[in-house]
């Protein structure tokens, strides 16, 4: 893949996300709320609890940068 198409990737993966917590777990966290009433947060931490983080090396934090990734805080 060429970096003008990695670009253009990341430039519609920032205007569309279509990682899982965009496709299932908010639309389904909104439709709780809607149907049951309560605070939207509580719904998306029931479906996605905090995985832990194993600590990363300085060259994982280099790379997922390079790629413009924040590393999870857990939360």
């Amino acid at each position: 893949m060429s970096r003008r198409e990695f670009l253009e990737w990341v430039e519609f993966y920032e205007e569309t996300p279509f990682d899982d917590f965009h496709r299932y777990h908010r639309p389904a966290a909104l439709i709780a709320q809607r149907m049951a009433g309560g605070d939207i947060q509580s719904y998306l931490d029931w479906l996605l609890p905090p995985r832990p983080n194993p600590e990363m090396s300085g060259a994982d934090l280099t790379t997922l940068a390079s790629f413009k990734i924040k590393p999870s805080t857990g939360k």
